[in-house]
């Protein structure tokens, strides 16, 4: 599925306030495996009816293939076949079910192939090697130190390092306005200039930008259809003050968990709901003890591919190399893929899994989380205001 397709439905979710479907599942007692939008049809037609359109005009046989992502390639006459071996590992509490987790081993196999079998790279998903809480230190100590190689890092773990604070101003709410805003910048000259500038703060090494998807509400037992429904909410975000403050702006009470107890926190009740891309939702079974969804697309998220800096200096300049042109076939399988599956994944959701999907104003969280951070100064205090101003010119 074209990205085009995507991009029309998210602009058709974010003016609508249609409830799609109704209805929810039964909780299951086991938990999976630890580790976002299809629009309404023409005229707004409900999601049903899209979903029929979406059948006859895409069949089975359409359906998207490694086929249709480029092979991976290398991006100048380098070889890398003769120099020394070395095993990368690559840690994350992504679920190996979903695209991200998935990409890994993409990246794992054209790594070899692109190095001449020079680069190896032992892949953990799932959390089975560091958990969200720890896999930091793990990258930033190093395979040679006892630690990790590679992870998946966030703009909002960034900003917890002194000196990076100002990185909690990309993962904001309502930062990006769209998938090729973000897109676009971060893996374009902008980007290299803010990997560049963390690189050179802490010792990790951003390769590129990943997307995740854009992040929605999801519920234990109750609907959003605004913003005032989220007042009190208990809201799980991720371990950092840059996510608690990003589920304050959302008027949420946010509260901190790893992303391995996600699931069964939702089951028991610990806490009441919980924000991620509809497509990790999917992938993680959240929808079986959290059936309500509201399509906000707070943010349009991203994760950074990111090594430690020492292990990187270690690379000669052809592994180097191998290494990014790797991770961008990644990035590109993985964004792909993610697209594909997002812009199904309502209608998943609400005919196939019995969800409740709402499209509260998007203008009224926005103008939310806009006064919540104009009266929260010493929340943007620390933001970097030339270059806030210089990506969103980038739209």
């Amino acid at each position: 599925m074209k990205k085009k397709v995507l991009a029309a439905f998210l602009s058709v979710a974010m003016i609508s306030s249609l409830l799609v479907g109704c209805g929810s599942t039964a909780a299951e007692t086991a938990a999976p495996a630890a580790t976002e939008e299809a629009a309404p049809a023409e005229e707004e037609a409900p999601a049903e009816e899209a979903a029929e359109e979406t059948e006859e005009e895409a069949p089975a046989e359409e359906a998207a293939t490694d086929s249709d992502v480029p092979a991976p390639a290398k991006s100048s006459d380098y070889d890398a076949s003769a120099d020394p071996a070395i095993d990368l590992i690559f840690t994350a509490n992504a679920s190996s079910s979903d695209w991200h987790g998935k990409a890994m081993t993409e990246f794992a196999n054209a790594v070899e192939e692109l190095s001449g079998g020079s680069v190896t790279c032992s892949v953990y998903a799932d959390s089975t090697l560091y958990s969200s809480e720890n896999e930091w230190d793990a990258i930033t100590t190093g395979q040679a130190a006892g630690g990790a190689d590679m992870a998946y890092i966030s703009f909002q773990t960034l900003s917890t390092q002194p000196g990076l604070e100002w990185c909690e101003m990309i993962g904001s709410a309502y930062f990006w306005s769209s998938y090729d805003h973000m897109n676009n910048t971060l893996n374009g000259e902008i980007g290299q200039e803010i990997y560049d500038r963390i690189s050179s703060t802490v010792n990790v090494t951003p390769i590129n930008a990943f997307y995740l998807g854009s992040r929605v509400i999801n519920t234990t037992n109750k609907e959003i259809n605004s913003y005032d429904d989220m007042k009190g909410l208990l809201l799980r975000m991720p371990s950092s003050e840059a996510w608690l403050n990003l589920g304050r702006a959302l008027n949420a009470e946010p509260t901190s968990m790893a992303f391995s107890e996600l699931y069964t926190a939702l089951q028991t009740g610990a806490i009441e709901g919980q924000d991620n891309p509809l497509p990790s939702d999917i992938a993680n079974g959240f929808y079986e003890v959290a059936p309500y969804f509201a399509i906000t697309n707070h943010v349009v998220d991203s994760i950074l591919p990111c090594m430690c800096t020492t292990t990187w200096n270690s690379l000669t300049e052809a592994q180097q190399l191998a290494v990014k042109d790797a991770f961008a076939y990644a990035r590109d399988w993985n964004n792909y893929y993610r697209l594909d599956e997002e812009a199904s994944d309502i209608d998943t959701l609400v005919n196939e899994y019995g969800c409740t999907v709402t499209y509260p104003s998007v203008d009224e969280f926005k103008a939310g989380a806009k006064a919540w951070y104009d009266e929260h100064t010493d929340v943007t205090a620390n933001w970097d205001m030339d270059l806030y101003d210089k990506i969103q010119a980038n739209n």
